[in-house]
């Protein structure tokens, strides 16, 4: 522990250090851009210009060196879409700092329990992806709510062009009506618009950050009624009706996979839980599983076909609508 200890406050120190070589200065030279953008927005237009972002910030993590590298491949561009994707106000950089410490702290932490180098690299391993499975999960959280809220999204578009009202400012009424995540992402599409973006351009990148079949087919409707004509406003509350029935089929669809989806859960926990109580029962008949070469062989087996089960159990009840 005291060996732990003194390496995660010398890595702590390190990493101090280096950001207060690279980080401080691009920070103070940020605080007096934004300090003379301050001073800009007392005027007349002050409050507007102060709610509105004009310029796309650079968002920089832990260690900005390593973000631009990253940033200039097609992997780090696809990892930083991913990231901003599921609203997590992290970075490249962070995400990867984040793992490795992790990774670390798993490894140091199995030693203490065994001296088995794979089973450290494997717990090292699981303790390193745990970042990326959070973030995963947040996206795809993130993308189920905007898919809950983008009907009534349409709808309230719906009645703002039936009330009279122009395509943009019924963006900007849902930018303003609507929660997190579809009022944002609705707010970046009028602000690119409003400050000269076409229309096209707008909805292409409200695609890119929201790639959703919903969101793909109303970026469709509303450009081929562009280009052709017709009643914008029922074509909004039509695709809203289309995604609700959507909706309810994939309800229903949950509701008949359940049992399967359940039996997979059991499954999945029956070997682990088994060994667990026989633990306490007979310890001395399962150390034999640990100590033994065989036993071990037996485990990394039936933890592959744990694994190759799980997935075939969720390919199973895994039905597209």
């Amino acid at each position: 522990m005291l060996v732990l200890l003194a390496f995660l406050f010398g890595a702590g120190v390190v990493f101090a250090l280096f950001y207060g070589a690279t980080g401080l200065p691009e920070q103070m030279a940020r605080r007096q851009m934004q300090g003379r953008i301050d001073e800009l927005t007392h005027g007349p237009l002050g409050e507007e210009l102060a709610s509105t972002d004009l310029v796309k910030g650079d968002v920089t993590g832990m260690v900005p060196v390593l973000d631009r590298v990253i940033g200039q491949t097609n992997r780090g561009l696809s990892l930083t879409k991913w990231i901003e994707q599921s609203g997590v106000k992290t970075t490249v950089s962070g995400l990867l700092v984040v793992s490795a410490g992790l990774a670390i702290a798993g490894y140091f932490v199995s030693a203490m329990f065994t001296v088995l180098l794979p089973v450290r690299l494997v717990f090292a391993a699981v303790c390193a992806a745990v970042p990326t499975i959070v973030v995963k999960v947040k996206r795809q959280r993130r993308f189920n709510k905007f898919e809950e809220l983008f009907p009534e999204a349409l709808d309230l578009m719906a009645r703002a062009l039936k009330a009279g009202h122009a395509f943009s400012t019924g963006l900007k009424m849902v930018s303003d009506e609507m929660a997190d995540p579809v009022g944002p992402e609705f707010r970046k599409t009028f602000d690119e618009q409003n400050f000269g973006l076409p229309l096209k351009d707008s909805l292409a990148n409200l695609i890119d950050r929201m790639p959703l079949l919903d969101v793909r087919f109303f970026a469709t409707a509303v450009l081929i009624q562009r280009d052709t004509g017709g009643n914008l406003a029922e074509i909004l509350e039509n695709l809203a009706s289309v995604v609700r029935e959507r909706f309810k089929i994939l309800r229903q669809v949950r509701v008949y996979t359940a049992h399967g989806r359940f039996t997979g859960w059991v499954l999945m926990a029956l070997p682990g839980a088994l060994a667990v109580v026989l633990s306490f029962i007979n310890p001395d008949h399962m150390n034999l599983l640990f100590r033994e070469r065989i036993g071990q062989i037996l485990i990394g087996i039936a933890c592959i076909m744990q694994f190759v089960g799980y997935m075939w159990i969720r390919t199973i009840i895994k039905i597209e609508v």
